[in-house]
């Protein structure tokens, strides 16, 4: 959809920061947080008290649990990242989601550790304690993994009157601009009613400048995982740490690895053109056989 549809066109799939949004974030990062939020956080304080009499949704219907907690965990969400857009020392925890230039259905999975932490944690924590039939969590994770990805997907599409209902690429991708107006706007994830509610929606009916200055951040990020997660914490000049041999160490070794990956996928696309363009070419190639197949048989006729 993105490759048909953009919202920005001549944007590439395998964009700057793309391995360290799929290998670090979405996968190792969500993989081993995933394990520390549900078994060293979320299991010991369910099981160090008996919450029988807070369970008060056990008895609703799964659709009817599956919505309340969509609404009301998206109002926390809503009101928790406008405080990230607010305080400095929570936007520390959110910088790194909107330091991508070239935002696609991926770079939504590029959040901060304690930011994740602290909205997972609250988010599946009173599923559990609630009393919430089991099935409600992985259906709340799986819209959240879809909206997730939607709401950042580079896809020019036109909600309309629902836009003022769901949240959607035309608004979000706002979000993601580094214009002054909308730094403190659209902060909602599901539902776009939140924004209209207490006067945060931002909509001018044109799009950000196409430009890569256009988005992301206005300074300068770093572009590594754990420079990332560093950065949030002390603030520093990655050219200036050149002088120590450990950091100029790493610092050649990731594009060098980059490097090579890239080359792999170049030599499997070139590999699917060509096979492409000679399947093509047989195509043509028989098509205009048999049309002059055709013609001869009508010229024998005549």
């Amino acid at each position: 959809m993105e490759r048909l549809y953009p919202y920005r066109k001549g944007l590439k799939f395998f964009r700057e920061g793309f391995w360290v949004d799929l290998v670090w974030y979405t996968i190792i990062q969500s993989y081993f947080l995933k394990i520390l939020i549900f078994d060293y956080i979320i299991q010991p304080i369910n099981l160090s008290n008996d919450w029988s009499d807070y369970q008060f949704v056990k008895n609703w219907s799964v659709p009817a649990q599956v919505l309340f907690f969509l609404i009301t965990h998206d109002f926390y969400i809503y009101w928790f990242h406008r405080l990230q857009h607010g305080n400095k020392f929570f936007w520390r925890t959110h910088e790194a989601h909107h330091s991508g230039k070239e935002v696609d259905f991926l770079e939504g999975s590029r959040s901060h550790v304690v930011e994740i932490i602290i909205n997972q944690t609250i988010e599946f924590l009173p599923i559990i304690v609630l009393g919430a039939d089991p099935a409600v969590l992985p259906i709340k994770a799986l819209l959240d993994a879809v909206f997730g990805m939607f709401i950042h997907a580079n896809i020019n599409v036109k909600m309309g009157k629902w836009k003022y209902i769901f949240n959607s690429p035309e608004l979000h991708l706002w979000h993601h601009s580094n214009y002054q107006e909308v730094f403190h706007a659209n902060f909602s994830t599901k539902f776009a009613f939140w924004d209209y509610l207490f006067a945060t929606a931002y909509f001018p009916g044109h799009k950000p400048g196409n430009e890569r200055e256009n988005w992301g951040l206005y300074y300068d990020y770093p572009k590594d995982y754990f420079l990332q997660h560093a950065f949030s914490v002390k603030r520093f000049d990655e050219k200036k740490l050149l002088r120590y041999k450990w950091f100029a160490w790493y610092y050649n070794l990731r594009p060098n690895i980059l490097k090579k990956i890239n080359h792999w996928i170049e030599d499997i696309e070139h590999y699917f053109m060509v096979e492409n363009s000679t399947m093509n070419y047989r195509r043509i190639e028989q098509h205009e056989t048999e049309e002059n197949k055709e013609s001869n048989n009508h010229h024998s006729d005549l």
